[in-house]
């Protein structure tokens, strides 16, 4: 037996759909002491896990040269919003391969977004 068959867990209706190799700006809600406080972080999605309420996503971007990297569950209600920033072009679904490069050869395509004429 799971857990999450004796609670009801409700998804996230801020996260619209998105997939690995997009760029995405998480706003989430940070809890100082007493105070709460809006923090976004923008990058790349490099991994997305599980399903149900244990399933996650991973955003990376570098910073001063240092690569950071932040997991943010999908049925969080500390996520205020989720902004799909540009579609990335990528053939699989874990960019693992992202760590070791930086610049240029870290870049990834983007999904071009055709309207078929009659």
């Amino acid at each position: 037996m799971d857990a999450h068959q004796f609670v009801k867990v409700e998804s996230n209706p801020n996260i619209p759909e998105f997939g690995s190799g997009d760029t995405v700006k998480v706003n989430y809600r940070v809890r100082e002491g007493d105070r709460q406080r809006i923090q976004g972080f923008q990058g790349v999605v490099i991994k997305q896990r599980g399903h149900g309420p244990g399933a996650n996503f991973t955003v990376r971007r570098v910073t001063q040269n240092i690569g950071i990297e932040r997991t943010f569950p999908f049925y969080s209600p500390l996520i205020a919003s989720l902004e799909v920033i540009r579609r990335g072009k990528v053939r699989r679904a874990r960019l693992y391969y992202l760590r070791g490069r930086f610049g240029r050869a870290a870049r990834i395509k983007e999904k071009s977004r055709f309207i078929r004429g009659n």
